[in-house]
């Protein structure tokens, strides 16, 4: 009796598994099919890919300020005796980008007073170990002179095989004159990779949160004995910064030798000036000179003709209408950003 009692439940039981069975599969067929919810993994795959302009090698090298097809420029003036001309009107020029006139002129300005962002490089190499204390004592008066507190800023960087901050940018005279009085003079010499270093990893990296004048004052013999970079990687560094650089030989032999034509190199390319003093303490004059350039240069944004945003690097001439007695500097061009 037990054990057809058991029998029953058994069969009950079976029967009771094969109806719950053929309920779930009849809910199924009914129910749209449904797929299992994808991994985190699984859907970042699925994601269209992001146009990440953060990463890459240069990503942190901007190649125009004002967007991809706008491009500014700060240029000076002189008459044929060197002589500063701040009057000029945009009309007094033409403005020529990669061989072709500008499409469109956005703003320009006789910008005198704009903040200043200064990089004050100075070799302390061997070379130069004989006039290192008067180079201090200018350099020191320049931005005693220059900066002005609130408004501008400016850093010291000095030099041998490799560049040193001795003080970062501040507006602060005391600090600036301590940062110079901290360097001494000893080993070889790497210009091109302080000054690389100087418009990299400094001036394009330093918070701009209104337009400011970037420039550098290189103060060396041009010598190079040291680099990493090239010359005219360091000079490409500095147009992609868009700083200009002032060059201030110390060669004081009353020739001009290998290290002045590079200085003229840098300045060049970049729309300053090299100085050449016949005496060391000519020194302090010619930091007068730049920085009254400094306040006395136009400031032109213009959208080019046919702009491509390939990478390749696009020439800038500005030519003054009244060219027999009008001279005009600016940084010889710029890298197009890439899209």
């Amino acid at each position: 009796m037990r054990v057809g009692i058991f029998s029953v439940f058994s069969s009950l039981r079976v029967a009771t598994a094969l109806l719950s069975l053929a309920l779930c599969l009849c809910s199924f067929a009914q129910s749209p099919a449904q797929s299992p919810a994808p991994t985190p993994q699984a859907q970042a795959a699925d994601q269209p890919p992001t146009n990440d302009t953060t990463s890459g090698e240069n990503s942190d090298v901007p190649r125009i300020r004002v967007g991809i097809n706008e491009v500014n420029v700060v240029f000076t003036v002189t008459d044929k005796h060197g002589k500063l001309i701040t009057d000029l009107k945009q009309s007094d020029f033409r403005f020529v980008d990669d061989n072709k006139p500008a499409a469109e002129i956005r703003s320009f300005h006789a910008e005198t007073n704009l903040p200043l962002q200064v990089g004050l490089l100075i070799d302390a190499s061997n070379s130069v170990r004989d006039r290192f204390r008067f180079e201090q004592e200018a350099a020191i008066e320049f931005l005693n002179q220059t900066v002005r507190r609130g408004y501008d800023r400016a850093m010291v960087v000095g030099f041998d095989v490799t560049p040193e901050v001795t003080q970062d940018f501040t507006d602060n005279a005391e600090l600036l004159d301590r940062g110079i009085r901290m360097l001494r003079p000893g080993g070889g010499t790497a210009l091109y990779d302080a000054l690389y270093y100087a418009c990299r990893d400094k001036l394009l990296k330093s918070p701009q949160t209104a337009p400011v004048r970037r420039a550098i004052i290189l103060l060396s013999d041009g010598e190079d004995n040291q680099s990493h970079v090239t010359r005219e990687e360091s000079i490409e560094m500095a147009q992609r910064a868009e700083t200009i650089v002032y060059t201030i030989s110390t060669n004081v032999s009353g020739t001009k030798g290998a290290g002045d034509k590079v200085l003229e190199r840098i300045a060049d390319a970049t729309g300053g000036r090299a100085f050449f003093p016949f005496q060391i303490r000519d020194v302090a004059d010619d930091f007068a000179e730049i920085q009254q350039e400094l306040r006395s240069q136009y400031d032109v944004s213009y959208k080019p003709a046919d702009f491509k945003a390939d990478g390749h690097f696009r020439t800038i001439e500005i030519i003054a209408s009244d060219r027999k007695n009008f001279r005009v500097r600016s940084r010889r061009g710029y890298y197009a950003p890439v899209q």
